[in-house]
């Protein structure tokens, strides 16, 4: 085939696979098979590669994902992102309303569904997409056109008669059955799973290799148009007019978006989504209540952070009642040990559940809960289910208290229970069969050594087989004992699991500190140690007033840091660990510069955010002098909050009087 002829092979293939993809991914209605589809995949894919020069940024071969993206690039906004106004009641949003009304007489509203996925910028030039960029801090976002390109709802070109640039805004998501198939996946592997969709969505996003964003299977739902001028003076129209480009936009016909002149309106589509949300493929967590017309809009303006003309209402979390018929008492790491309801199934949120956390005794006694009870079961954040009541008037006669064991559940040993102190944990640290396990597991973990072929599933198998009674076995494992295990065990992935192994030995000290696993020292606090001590051979000579010395040390935690390097089982574990050549100190070459702007200052973060990982927004507080804790007190300084923030942190907050900030207030006060 001449050139002429590929390139015109090379512009049909690619209008026929656009609008494929267009009639599926959008449209719902496909009208060739997977296998032919692919075959015209093939051949595109085959012309590009032998004329690559002819080879579009947005040829759809890109939906599998091109080269890996060593950095996001920080780019600013045309037009500022801003966030939305939460409300968690129907009088703030009657208030809302009735204000709008009272300015501004008789309005319209579009209502649409709140979609709990990462907000993302598309921008569009003569019908081509050229960028994606995240909400970031609303001036600026990090650009991952790469990883956008991938999403097959979101279309490389226009169709129809596009204005010469135009910024299309929406929500990425993941559905619950993809997220479900890639937890099954991940079980399978023995990875850690994941926690719900949206935390998901944003994770993948920010992926350097977007062959791996590409099987993610990850939607997009546009829900504004920025340009100039605007098709319509309605927002709903514009909206209609995405939806002729080739968008893929909230639908009509299934309610996930429609208009209202009143607050009976507002509120008849609110009841109606909070009942059906449960049925969506899609997470939901509230709806969008929109003034409709643009002019207006305009007049009205915008506060620092958000616009005057709309308002977010957030679902309440739902509660249900169900029979507790039983309880599991749970043995973790480092021995605590966590009773767990075993529930009727019920329907909560979208999912089926069958055990719900009771966190401690004192939880226990407090509902003072009998085996029978009908208990009342919530999802916090729509993720974990607790127990939060019980309906006593329906106990049944003679139902029995429950009671906290006296013993290891797994092992028999007494529990024991320090002071001030709400779990009961078992001492029998090296010979608690769970203990050993989970405390391996959380040595192979990604924040701690980060031991690739390695979770819980296999580790358990290794334990099981004999193989590794510790971590320090693990330095001793030999590909020949792994292919002995017989199915399941191929040449592939035991040389992944060896491999990981002996790359783990070049973890930093801090991390390898913290994998440890030692009792009251996480991640923050092992950064601290490490950093301090330099060392392991130093550390484990330190006394508890020495260690007391140290940033973020206290008696808890330096008489737990002394209590570990004594006991004669870890002192031989950490030897075999420097005998593997296992890193024990820190690299000079890797000190971070600090800076001061924060000391004092203490911070609780919540949320997700848009320009950092949670690790990041930790590690930048700590680079600049200030201290990051676990729950909010007296001594809190701020809260640095992302979405998805509990209202229960919120409310505990507002009650101490801590300031809640946002990302973009946090990185003020670092520059500043």
């Amino acid at each position: 085939m001449e050139r002429e002829a590929a390139a015109k092979r090379i512009a049909e293939l690619s209008e026929q696979l656009e609008h494929h993809n267009h009639l599926y991914y959008v449209e719902a209605r496909p009208v060739i098979s997977d296998q032919d589809f692919d075959l015209l995949m093939k051949e595109l894919e085959a012309l590009e590669a032998k004329w690559p020069d002819l080879a579009s940024p947005n040829s759809p071969s890109q939906r599998v994902g091109g080269d890996i993206t060593k950095e996001f690039n920080t780019v600013p906004h045309r037009w500022p992102m801003l966030s939305l106004s939460n409300s968690y009641n129907s009088e703030e949003v009657a208030e809302f309303v009735e204000r709008i009304a009272k300015e501004y007489g008789a309005v319209t509203f579009t209502l649409e569904l709140k979609y709990d996925g990462v907000a993302i910028s598309l921008t569009y030039e003569h019908g081509e997409l050229v960028r994606g960029l995240t909400r970031g801090d609303g001036e600026k976002g990090d650009d991952i056109t790469a990883n956008v390109r991938t999403v097959r709802s979101i279309p490389l070109r226009l169709r129809g008669d596009p204005p010469a640039e135009l910024e299309a805004r929406g929500e990425i998501l993941m559905g619950r059955k993809e997220f479900e198939k890639l937890n099954e996946q991940r079980e399978e592997d023995g990875e850690e799973l994941f926690a719900n969709p949206r935390n998901t969505t944003a994770g993948t996003l920010k992926l350097q290799d977007p062959k791996v964003v590409a099987k993610r299977g990850l939607q997009n739902y546009i829900y504004s148009l920025q340009t100039e001028p605007l098709p319509s003076r309605s927002h709903y129209g514009n909206i209609m007019y995405c939806r002729e480009l080739g968008f893929r936009t909230p639908d009509p016909a299934k309610r996930f978006i429609e208009q209202a002149d009143s607050l009976e309106g507002i509120m008849a589509y609110i009841a109606h989504w909070d009942h059906a949300r449960h049925e969506l493929d899609i997470a939901i967590d509230g709806v969008v209540i929109k003034v409709d017309n643009i002019d207006l809009q305009e007049e009205m303006g915008l506060r620092s952070k958000s616009p005057r003309w709309a308002i977010a209402y957030k679902f309440q979390a739902e509660q249900k009642f169900t029979r507790l018929h039983g309880v599991e008492f749970h043995v973790g790491r480092t021995g605590a040990v966590t009773p767990v309801a075993l529930l009727d199934p019920v329907e909560l949120a979208g999912t089926t559940v069958k055990r719900a956390s009771i966190h401690n005794a004192d939880q226990i006694a407090k509902l003072d809960l009998h085996i029978g009870d009908m208990v009342q079961v919530e999802k916090g954040g729509e993720i974990i289910p607790k127990i939060t009541a019980v309906d006593v008037s329906r106990r049944p006669s003679g139902a029995l208290p429950l009671t906290y064991p006296a013993r290891c559940p797994a092992c028999g040993t007494p529990l024991v229970r320090d002071e001030g102190v709400a779990q009961h944990y078992c001492p029998n640290e090296h010979a608690c069969p769970p203990q050993i396990v989970r405390r391996i597991e959380h040595f192979v973990a990604r924040k701690a050594m980060d031991i690739d072929g390695l979770g819980g599933e296999t580790v358990e198998a290794l334990f099981q087989a004999g193989l590794i009674h510790n971590v320090a076995d693990l330095y001793d494992l030999q590909q020949s004992q792994l292919l002995n295990l017989g199915k399941g065990w191929g040449e592939r992935s035991t040389q992944l699991i060896i491999d990981g192994i002996a790359a783990s030995k070049a973890i930093p000290f801090e991390r390898v500190l913290f994998a440890l696993g030692i009792r009251h020292v996480g991640e923050t606090v092992a950064k601290k140690i490490a950093r301090a001590v330099g060392n392991m051979e130093r550390l484990a000579s330190m006394s508890v007033v020495e260690l007391q010395e140290i940033d973020e040390v206290g008696t808890v935690v330096a008489t737990s840091i002394r209590d570990f390097f004594n006991a004669d089982g870890n002192r031989h574990i950490v030897e075999r660990l420097r005998a593997a050549g296992v890193n024990f100190a820190v690299d000079p070459s890797d000190e971070i510069s600090q800076s001061d702007l924060l000391k004092g200052l203490t911070f609780v973060v919540s949320g997700v955010f848009e320009t950092f990982t949670r690790d990041g927004i930790k590690l930048a507080i700590e680079e600049n002098g200030g201290k990051v804790s676990g729950s909010i007190s007296r001594k809190t300084s701020f809260v640095v909050a992302g979405a998805g923030m509990g209202p229960a942190k919120k409310a505990k907050a507002e009650e101490l009087g801590v300031k809640v900030i946002d990302e973009v207030e946090l990185r003020r006060m670092i520059e500043a």
